[in-house]
């Protein structure tokens, strides 16, 4: 009777515990989300005035921006972030899709060991260092050989496209080796080639991962800051071509916060208004494409 009770006891304590850690976990995710919640009301009170006064559409389409004759119109900086964007995007993928189908398909197991952390750790490189490469390197390189002030759509977007390496590069590579063995084997037992298996089965079944990869590459390069300062030459006016200088969404807000006042700063954070909403709806269409790929299977 003891060693039942005792045995009893000891269940009770387990499941007290059990549920202590569901707590605790469930607290930690609900503060994330808390935290959220709390950055976005601190960003819309800030934005929502100046919205309000020059109105969305003149806010969002207007081509001037001059905070000293309360006139705000962050369209140019809509358009650079969105040149710099595909730009990155353009340069980054290919290149990262490449990457993804040597380390996956074609590299001896050992190689891929080797070379998928060192891609990795490009991620771990502060943005800093990225733009001063560009600023030394890329930036005289496009100046000398193809003309303009070598700050430029060109520069940025060259940048950006390495920084994207390795979030799409990780993420593709996920996605190509999540797919069954069987459909290599059944392919390359009809007759296909390598080649012809990875480009007909395979990136064909990886095709939402690889999708979700280039979205969160899209956010990545969109929310870039301090490098893009460095090499884009931050003129407020639509770019003509890709050897023209640029400002992007966050470098509106990091150039200018730190001397801004009244609404000149609530147009700032207006801009950090419409920066989340595209950043969000990022992040929505990659999990919605993740989890139609998981329903998929």
């Amino acid at each position: 009777m003891k060693q039942e009770g005792h045995v009893a006891g000891g269940g009770r304590r387990v499941r007290l515990s059990e549920r202590g850690v569901e707590r605790v976990l469930t607290a930690v995710a609900l503060s994330a989300i808390g935290v959220l919640a709390l950055i976005t009301v601190f960003i819309f009170i800030g934005g929502i005035p100046a919205i309000a006064r020059t109105g969305f559409w003149p806010f969002v389409s207007g081509h001037k921006w001059a905070p000293g004759r309360d006139v705000f119109g962050i369209f140019p900086m809509i358009m650079g972030s969105l040149w710099v964007t595909v730009g990155a995007l353009a340069i980054g993928v290919p290149l990262s899709l490449a990457c993804a189908i040597f380390l996956s398909e074609v590299a001896p197991p050992r190689t891929a060991r080797v070379i998928k952390p060192a891609i990795e750790l490009l991620a771990g490189i502060p943005s800093v260092i990225y733009g001063f490469m560009g600023l030394v390197i890329l930036v005289p390189l496009i100046r000398n050989r193809f003309g303009g002030p070598g700050f430029s759509v060109l520069a940025s977007s060259v940048v950006l496209g390495i920084m994207i390496l390795p979030t799409v590069i990780s993420i593709s590579y996920d996605a190509l080796k999540a797919v069954p063995d069987a459909y290599r084997d059944g392919s390359l037992a009809l007759g296909a080639t390598r080649w012809q298996t990875i480009s007909m089965v395979l990136l064909p079944a990886a095709r939402s991962g690889i999708l979700a990869a280039v979205i969160l590459g899209m956010g990545r390069a969109i929310g870039e800051t301090m490098a893009v300062i460095m090499v884009a030459g931050n003129a407020t006016k639509v770019p003509g071509s890709l050897l023209d200088p640029v400002r992007t969404l966050t470098s509106n807000i990091a150039l200018e916060m730190g001397y801004a006042a009244g609404m000149h700063r609530a147009a700032l954070f207006g801009t950090g208004v419409i920066l989340f909403v595209i950043i969000m709806l990022l992040s929505v269409l990659a999990s919605y494409t993740t989890s139609a790929r998981g329903k998929a299977r």
